[in-house]
């Protein structure tokens, strides 16, 4: 539900909020493809960029203190890296001590925290204001983190959890589950935080026959995630879980000023609703300092191109930098992890005790240019150009209107590859220029240029050429403007295109890693939703949309005044699929439609005026067909003209 339909339903009658709640998408009764002429994704919170700043989990896991947290804070400043962007300090698990069963109310570990006492109070008084305040003073936002359910991950999932809560079971529940408006309230306006990492390892792993659960050290939580099995995950509960804590930040900090981080993973179909509820939402497990862990988390977050935006960005987890397969005697692959996470927006969230930050590591997380990538306000997450389990090229467009571009070479052998200016969609008879980002070094060429990759390696340019559509813009080249309101998924499949690594937290016993993380057939730029090549009626497209029947997008408008696209059937359908109907709304007034579009039928052509309007909806009916198995559809060359 959006943001202002349940703010409404708070404050107004009940017969009002009943009349708002049919007005929204996906209500009892109404049809979620109708129009809105609104922008539904989140736009609550402060990340028109995708975040930066340093968190302690990847350093520390729970063994924090006030010293680690301080330390790398006080670097953040001395070095240059927060005025560089990194401006958030957040504390992960292993700051709690207890949940007073008095009041409801956390208690701090002030052995590790002993600011936290509070001068004349009890002794189980305890409030991290001292440290926000400290944190604010050296001009830094401050983080905090949290669980859904009644225990943290840390608790559940950590069998070497360092600072594990103490006392009674009640006391041990030191997670959101029954306490949201209380510890919101806490955190935000006594605590004065600005940012709360809420994870869900309380709803997930907790189920009657947990050992845990069986010795008496915490009380069963029926599941309502289950990793691999969407089926057996009660989205919606899931859902209203993590809006209820929406809420409370709303009411808590009524002007926006606070950052809500959803850690959920991939799982509960968060891809299709984390965009409209917070600002940043996990797409994976968590990340180790191993190249194959690496590749899952960017293979997670890479081909959702469509959902993120500014105000909500795909969070492929923290850097790893520092450590492991990334340290200092690993260049290549640190500078690789670095440049991938800034081209597909993820938050550049530093795991390292900075306290150790050598020059070397200080060059990769303050190199200015690939930070500008990253924080570029047109808000484009990179969109893969070429796509292969060997090596990928990711282009985003920026503000400028020239691109940020990363060849990709993903295996442990040299790799010979071509970048044609197709891929850049820049016209192949005038002159390009990439600037290396690392090296600052110019390369010129026309139409083609070829490149040797090293094992692990990526390339990262900033490009510019003359644009092939020179006149406005292809809509897969801003994917920060189309929000999949309805993208049509009707069967939650696990995307088979993810890297499978060995965690390190099962190792190689059982069957091996599978697919788990949900959203496969969701919209793509540049591609058909399973990843096909776009194709209507024999002709192939390598630019535009695509989408499912039964799929409503938003795009902003800003000052163009014709919307342009060639629509049909993706050839990638059976045939026996009915037919599409495509239409395009203005501020919720119908502009132009089709009649029914057959599979196999040549693509035609749609336009429209748009002059005006601020939002452009583009909805994709299905006419006979299976509802269960909606057709991919195509928006071809969709445009923006001036």
């Amino acid at each position: 539900m959006p943001r202002s339909g349940r703010r409404g339903a708070r404050l107004l009658p009940l017969i009002a909020a009943l009349l708002a709640q049919a007005a929204v998408p996906g209500a009892a009764g109404a049809d979620p493809l109708d129009p809105t002429g609104r922008w539904t994704a989140n736009a609550g919170g402060q990340a028109p960029v995708p975040p930066m700043g340093w968190n302690s989990w990847n350093a520390f896991n729970s063994d924090i203190d006030e010293a680690k947290i301080l330390g790398s804070a006080q670097t953040l400043v001395s070095s240059g890296l927060a005025k560089a962007g990194y401006g958030r300090v957040n504390i992960d698990d292993g700051w709690w001590l207890k949940r007073r069963t008095r009041d409801g109310r956390l208690v701090i570990r002030t052995a590790q925290f002993p600011s936290a006492r509070v001068k004349g109070g009890q002794a189980d008084d305890t409030s991290f204001r001292p440290l926000t305040d400290r944190l604010h003073a050296m001009g830094l936002k401050a983080g905090i983190y949290s669980d859904m359910g009644r225990n943290s991950c840390g608790q559940i999932y950590t069998a070497d959890f360092k600072n594990q809560p103490e006392g009674s079971v009640a006391e041990r529940e030191i997670g959101l589950y029954g306490h949201v408006d209380q510890d919101i309230r806490l955190f935000f306006t006594e605590w004065g935080f600005d940012l709360i990492k809420v994870d869900g390892c309380g709803i997930r792993g907790l189920p009657a026959d947990n050992p845990r659960v069986r010795s008496g050290l915490y009380r069963a939580f029926t599941p309502l995630v289950d990793m691999q099995s969407i089926g057996r995950t009660d989205v919606a509960a899931v859902r209203a879980l993590y809006t209820s804590v929406a809420d409370a930040l709303e009411r808590e900090r009524p002007g926006g000023d606070y950052l809500l981080s959803l850690c959920l993973w991939g799982s509960a179909d968060v891809r299709a609703w984390g965009k409209d509820l917070g600002n940043i939402s996990r797409t994976s497990d968590d990340i180790t300092p191993h190249w194959g862990r690496m590749l899952t988390n960017f293979d997670t977050a890479s081909r959702r191109e469509l959902y993120a935006h500014p105000g909500s960005w795909n969070d492929a987890d923290m850097l790893f930098v520092g450590q492991g397969d990334f340290d200092e005697a690993h260049p290549t692959e640190a500078k690789a992890h670095f440049a991938l996470w800034a081209m597909i927006n993820s938050p550049l969230v530093i795991g390292y005790d900075l306290r150790k930050l050598t020059p070397g590591l200080q060059a990769i997380f303050g190199n200015a240019d690939i930070i500008a990538l990253n924080q570029d306000p047109a808000g484009n997450q990179a969109v893969i150009a070429y796509d292969s389990d060997d090596v990928q090229f990711l282009v985003k467009t920026l503000a400028d209107g020239s691109k940020g571009v990363a060849l990709f070479n993903r295996s442990a052998v040299p790799a010979k590859v071509t970048l044609n200016a197709s891929q850049l969609k820049f016209r192949d008879d005038a002159a390009i220029t990439l600037t290396d980002l690392w090296t600052k070094a110019q390369i010129g060429f026309t139409a083609k240029r070829d490149f040797d990759l090293a094992p692990h390696q990526v390339l990262i340019f900033r490009a510019s050429g003359s644009r092939r559509l020179g006149e406005g813009l292809y809509l897969s080249e801003q994917p920060g403007r189309v929000n999949p309101a309805v993208d049509g998924v009707v069967a939650r499949r696990a995307d088979p295109t993810i890297h499978h690594s060995v965690t390190a937290w099962s190792g190689t016993k059982g069957p091996g890693e599978h697919v788990q993380y949900s959203g496969w057939g969701g919209s793509r730029a540049d591609r058909a939703v399973y990843g096909q090549v776009l194709r209507v009626g024999g002709t192939d497209y390598d630019t535009g949309l695509g989408v499912l029947a039964g799929s409503r997008l938003e795009v902003r408008n800003a000052g163009f005044r014709r919307f342009a696209a060639e629509v049909g059937m993706d050839d990638a359908a059976a045939q026996a699929r009915g037919t599409l109907r495509f239409a395009i709304y203005g501020d919720g007034r119908l502009l132009a439609s089709t009649d029914g579009v057959a599979f196999g039928a040549a693509a035609r052509p749609l336009t429209a005026d748009v002059s005006g309007v601020r939002i452009i909806e583009l909805v994709t009916r299905a006419a006979g067909g299976s509802a269960d198995d909606p057709a991919p559809a195509v928006w071809a060359n969709a445009r923006l003209l001036r």
